[in-house]
Order: C-alpha cells, then sequence, then structure tokens
C-alpha cells in the first residue's frame, strides 16, 4: 500500500533530524536520489548520458539547494549542466558544489529570459527545482515568466520536478499557473498527497519516492493508494463449501425508460465482480432488457422490504421523473444495509447518511451535491480542488464519497482518503460508471461485513467502507486499461470493461501470491 502524505507532516518528521544537525545530509541524499532517478530515465529512454544538456531552474530555498546539489553530481557524470537562478538568492552550499563541478551559472532578469527560455527548451533534461512543499502559491514574477515562455514555444525533452512540481500544493494537489508539467516527479521521504490528487496529478508524471531517514517519523498518512499486492489480498476468495447466498447477494434499483442500458451495464458488472446473485428491481420493459442480457440476474417484484440481498446498487440511469424507483432507492438507504448510489439516486437521498453508503458522483454531481448541502458550487471548482471537494462532501453527508475521474478519489466521514489512478483515459465513455457501481456494489455484498479481512490488511475498520470503495475503482481501473491493451491501446466500450473484470481479478490474485520484489527496491514508483 502506498502512503501519502502532507507537506506539513513530511517537514514535522523531518524536525528530529534536522534538530541533532543532519539538515545537510537530509540534502545530500535527497540530492542523489534526484540524480539517480534522472539518469536511470534517460538509459530508460536511450538516452546519452556524457554530453547531455542539463537545465536546472532553481529558487532560493532547499528546493532549489536540492536541484544544484543533484546538477553538480550530474556535471561529475559528464553533463553539460546550467543554472537558471530565478531568484536573488539561492541556496550557498548547493550553489558554491554546483560551480566547483564547472556548472555554469545565470540569473534570470526580464533581457536574459529569452535566451535563458530557449536554452531550456533546448535542453536534454530540465529540473524543476524552484518551489517545494512549504511554498504556498504558484510561481510569480520571472520565474512564471519563464514557465510561461517554456510551455509556449520551448517545451524540454525531459522535465523532472524535484519533490513536487512548482505550483502544485503539496497537501491538496490545486495547482497555481503556470505550472510545468513533469515526466517524472522524484519526491523526498514520501509521497505527497497533492501528488496524487487531481490537478496535481495532471502535472507529476511518473512519481519516484526516494527514502532520505525521515520515514520512521511519519505520523499516519494523509491519503493512500491501493497497489495490485493489496488487490489481491482484499478480494474474496469464495471457500469450499460456498453458495449463491453467503457469495453476496446484491440488489439493483437502476435503470429507466431513457436510459435502459444503465441497468444491464451495472448488473453485468456486478456478475463480473462475484456477486452469488443478482435481484434487479425496475419497470418491466427495462427487467425484460435485463433478462435477455443477464440471465443470471432475478429479475424480482414488489418493494425493496420484499427482497433479501446483503446491499443495494441504486441510482443508475434513473431520472427525477422515475418516482417509483427513486422510492426505491430511499427505501434501499433507510435499510440500513450498505449501499452504492450512483447518478440518478444522488439528489434524492437524505442530506445526512451513513459509512456503509458509497455515494459515486463525477465532478458536475459531486459539484451539484455541494451546492445543495452548502454553498454554490461549480464544478470548475471541483475539478480545481478535487481532494478538497470530497473531503468536505464526506463531512458533509456522513457517507462515503468516492470521486470518479482520471484519478478517483474516495474519502470516508472518518476523514480517511484513498486516491487510484489505475485505468486508462478510455474508460471516459458512456456506461462505465454504471459498470464501477455494480462492481462496487459485488464488493459490498461479498466483504461488506468482513472487517477482519480489512483489519489484517491493516485498514482501520471504521474505513473499510472507504477501502471497499477503492478497491472497486482500482479493480474497474485495470479492467479498463486490460482491455484497451488488448486491442492496441485502442478504445473500448462499457460492455468490454465489464467484461476483462474477472481477467483482471485473476491476474491480480495470481500476482500476489507471488508478491511484487520491485516493490522493495531502492526508490519506490508509484506508477
Amino acid at each position: 500500500m502506498i502512503s501519502a502524505y502532507t507537506g506539513t507532516q513530511v517537514r514535522t518528521a523531518e524536525e528530529p533530524l534536522l534538530a541533532a544537525g543532519l539538515g545537510g545530509v537530509l540534502m545530500q541524499r535527497a540530492a542523489h536520489g534526484l540524480a539517480a532517478g534522472i539518469i536511470n530515465e534517460l538509459r530508460t529512454r536511450g538516452r546519452r548520458l556524457y554530453g547531455a544538456r542539463v537545465v536546472v531552474l532553481t529558487g532560493k530555498g532547499n528546493n532549489g539547494g536540492d536541484g544544484l546539489f543533484a546538477a553538480a553530481l550530474l556535471a561529475g557524470r559528464g553533463m553539460r549542466t546550467t543554472a537558471v537562478l530565478t531568484s536573488d538568492g539561492a541556496h550557498t552550499d548547493a550553489l558554491a558544489a554546483f560551480e566547483r563541478a564547472g556548472g555554469r551559472v545565470h540569473r534570470l532578469a526580464p533581457d536574459t529570459l529569452p535566451k535563458l527560455a530557449a536554452e531550456a527548451g533546448r535542453a536534454d533534461v530540465v529540473i524543476d527545482a524552484v518551489l517545494g512543499t512549504g511554498a504556498r502559491g504558484g510561481l510569480r514574477g520571472r520565474a512564471a515568466d519563464l514557465a510561461t515562455a517554456l510551455l509556449a514555444a520551448h517545451r524540454p525533452g525531459l522535465v523532472v520536478a524535484c519533490d513536487l512540481p512548482s505550483g502544485v500544493d503539496a497537501d491538496t494537489g490545486e495547482a497555481a499557473g503556470p505550472v510545468l508539467p513533469a515526466d517524472l516527479t522524484v519526491t523526498f521521504g514520501a509521497a505527497k498527497a497533492g501528488l496524487l490528487a487531481d490537478p496535481g496529478a495532471d502535472y507529476a508524471g511518473r512519481v519516484q519516492v526516494v527514502p532520505i531517514g525521515i520515514e520512521k517519523y511519519l505520523p499516519m498518512p494523509s491519503l493512500r493508494r491501493l497497489d495490485p499486492e493489496d488487490l489481491g489480498a482484499l478480494l474474496p476468495s469464495p471457500p469450499r463449501r460456498a453458495h449463491k447466498y453467503s457469495r453476496g447477494v446484491l440488489g439493483i434499483v437502476a435503470g429507466s425508460a431513457d436510459y435502459p442500458g444503465a441497468a444491464v451495464l451495472a448488473c453485468r458488472g456486478a456478475l463480473a465482480a462475484g456477486a452469488g446473485m443478482v435481484r434487479y428491481l425496475g419497470p418491466p420493459a427495462v427487467a425484460d432488457l435485463v433478462r435477455q442480457s443477464c440471465p443470471e440476474v432475478v429479475c424480482s417484484t414488489g418493494s425493496v422490504a420484499d427482497n433479501r440481498v446483503q446491499a443495494w446498487l441504486v441510482g443508475s440511469g434513473m431520472g427525477p421523473g422515475d418516482h417509483e424507483q427513486l422510492k426505491r432507492a430511499r427505501d434501499a438507504v433507510a435499510s440500513g444495509l450498505p449501499i452504492v448510489a450512483d447518478a440518478g439516486a444522488l439528489p434524492a437521498l437524505p442530506d445526512i447518511l451513513a459509512p456503509q453508503v458509497v455515494l459515486t458522483p463525477h465532478a458536475g454531481e459531486l459539484a451539484a451535491l455541494l451546492t445543495r448541502l452548502a454553498a454554490d458550487t461549480g464544478r470548475e471548482a471541483v475539478e480545481a480542488g478535487t481532494l478538497a471537494a470530497v473531503r468536505r462532501a464526506a463531512g458533509l453527508t456522513e457517507a462515503t464519497v468516492l470521486l470518479k475521474g482520471a484519478t478517483t478519489l474516495v474519502a470516508s466521514p472518518f476523514q480517511d482518503f484513498y486516491s487510484q489512478s489505475d485505468g486508462t483515459p478510455w474508460l471516459a465513455t458512456a456506461g462505465s460508471g454504471d459498470v464501477l457501481a455494480g462492481v462496487i456494489g459485488a464488493l459490498l455484498a461479498q466483504v461488506g461485513s468482513d472487517v477482519g479481512r480489512f483489519r489484517d490488511a491493516g485498514i482501520d475498520p471504521d474505513e473499510h467502507w472507504a477501502a471497499i470503495a477503492a478497491l472497486g475503482a482500482a479493480l474497474h481501473g485495470l479492467a479498463g486499461r486490460s482491455a484497451s491493451e488488448a486491442r492496441s491501446g485502442g478504445p473500448i466500450t462499457a460492455g468490454v470493461i465489464a467484461d476483462a473484470i474477472p481477467d483482471a481479478w485473476g491476474k491480480v490474485s495470481m500476482l500476489s501470491s507471488v508478491g511484487f520484489p520491485e516493490r522493495h527496491s531502492r526508490g519506490q514508483r508509484l506508477r
């Protein structure tokens, strides 16, 4: 499991070592890790080391010092290094080491900016070491002008962020532009929460964690990410004497005359994710389509109370005019059973819910929810601060909230957070969310009451509902990625995603049994 922390948590963990006079040691460890990450990236890309051109953009603080010391090490490997000082000062010792190694130094000024932007644009590597975890707000003044010039016309070959891209908030992932997107972010001591939440993740590229010796001082993580090994440990495996009822019965209230396919896709997702039985409640015409598409599904009649299940899925493909379905959705929530509530059900549910209710909005639906419960919130505001938005929604509703997106975030009302980014952009297709709801519903029915499974994995029982939602998001993402790769990286449909779920499940279960040696190598790669 990957743990991420706020910048404040990381800086607090550094304090015992700084008090012991080891600040210089921490900086050297960070610099060595950054230099090693750059060398490895160049080798992976088949690029030369000797003679490679490196430009390091530096601020006046410790982040700039990390970058300068790393560039000095690269100069020692025969690379041609240039430092662009974006402010009036620089880390004294690091700058001296850089100059001793033969690096050239330029101070950024209005008259030198065009020339330095062009030089950075021609470089093999640009190291972004302007702002660190303690910075608030984005690049300003000359540094902002340089980033703007690079974005406009001089995109370098390889951009490596030192700890995090300048302008990305380490705590929230909010980005204050202009931000130079990194191909690789080498971050020190621990992953920063802002690198695993949108929009910060848009700028981070691949993230590599370099241990520097603060790890034992870190507190409980601010955010976590399940990796394939975790999935294999948490996904249920039926015992020898299992039967369809013991494997979990999921009730589904979904679909309408306008969107009958949503019910079919939700059922397909649930079946593919291992539910022992799926019961469908809905309009007769939709039920007929479900029977034709999924003969395994039991199409029932009557009320929620008339149907015995372990969990419910409500809302997919429903609208405000589907009164009978919406009543069923409210009745399902009132049952106290685990619920995944999607799409059309979200506006119809009570304001205050419970942790076993998993809401699955996209950004627009979350904006509407926040507007209804608190203050006017637009989709743009949610997308600009996804972590803050999902945190607020979970706090207001007391439910578990899953915000769908390129990075899927899950927040529990206990303020535990998960971030999953396992999929492919091709998952952004009609019906994909219905399949995801079915997957999460099936997992709620199978393992919702199995607190011990999560405790054994180091997950607090109070937050196991959030872990189940993250588990479903990860499985859905891996299935989509696998399905796209089977088509040479091409587009996929929601039905294809559902078909790929059992294979993705099998792969992570198998990989979990053999372990992941690369997880124990120096420098953890997150993606």
